[in-house]
């Protein structure tokens, strides 16, 4: 998958299922180990440099990041800061200059192409601005696709699919094409797409960009949802106001962090589920 803009989709062709993945969901330490789990992701020194012609632009300088299993972070920067450049890298679909990157643990170094498209099928949820979503399939064919890819049996990938789109509230819009959902909904269904494959890591590139104050609310929510069941959500975005809904914040500028800090403790609930949580303890006290 990329991060630019979707073209016209070449036609779906079908892999036939692994008999083992490449990329393992996880190790299973032996009887009476105790290995603890390696964060979700290690950037270390990372940077990106492009070669136009003369110039060299260095997108990023010496980036070194951890984020922990089950965080939600949010990266921010202007335009031109590199947090687009970070997010490719951190979703596996670019590769640093110079540096590592470990996610789960394992170094994208020593990942042939084979092991890095089946890492980011496998453990990579991927949410973008413009949706991405394919104009002439329904919602439901949508969200079959990454299923269809990895060559999951027809009627598995379909209850599955039903099953991602009604945790995002979108179990009666399953026909619908693109054109027939609103801003909101649009984003809905390519959520259901990227949480289809069960991904522990979820990265979002200014899902909330194209969308109102009520459908960025929505899916917001959602976010936050996720990242309470356990799964480590990045976002990317240049708003500050949806940055403050993350546990953690990364100030990007000129490729470089000039700012880390963390809104909210890891174990806790996301900054807007919290609140929520304290609204209704507040009301069921007050109506006690």
């Amino acid at each position: 998958m990329s991060l630019r803009k979707a073209g016209k989709p070449s036609p779906t062709r079908l892999q036939p299922p692994r008999e083992r993945p490449l990329i393992e969901r996880r190790v299973v330490p032996a009887p009476g180990a105790h290995r603890p789990r390696p964060p979700a992701i290690v950037a270390l020194e990372v940077s990106k440099t492009y070669e136009l012609g003369a110039i060299r632009v260095r997108a990023l300088r010496d980036v070194s990041l951890q984020i922990e299993r089950g965080d939600f972070v949010a990266i921010m920067g202007s335009s031109g800061s590199g947090k687009s450049t970070l997010m490719n890298i951190l979703g596996c679909l670019d590769v640093p200059t110079s540096g590592r990157y470990l996610i789960d643990g394992v170094d994208v170094r020593e990942l042939d192409e084979d092991d890095l498209s089946d890492l980011r099928n496998r453990k990579i949820g991927f949410v973008f601005q413009s949706f991405n979503l394919v104009a002439r399939m329904t919602a439901l064919a949508n969200v079959e696709l990454p299923l269809a890819y990895a060559g999951v049996e027809r009627h598995t990938r379909r209850e599955r699919a039903r099953q991602a789109l009604a945790s995002v509230g979108m179990a009666r819009r399953l026909q619908h094409q693109p054109n027939e959902l609103s801003g909101g909904q649009q984003q809905r269904v390519a959520i259901a797409r990227a949480l289809v494959t069960n991904p522990t890591l979820i990265l979002a590139d200014e899902p909330t960009g194209n969308l109102d104050s009520r459908s960025t609310g929505e899916v917001l929510r959602i976010f936050a949802g996720l990242n309470e069941e356990g799964r480590t959500v990045v976002l990317i975005t240049h708003e500050p106001d949806v940055a403050e809904q993350a546990k953690r914040v990364v100030q990007l500028s000129d490729g470089q962090v000039v700012d880390d800090h963390r809104t909210t403790a890891l174990a806790s609930s996301p900054p807007q589920l919290r609140a929520q949580k304290s609204a209704r303890h507040a009301y069921g006290e007050a109506s006690a």
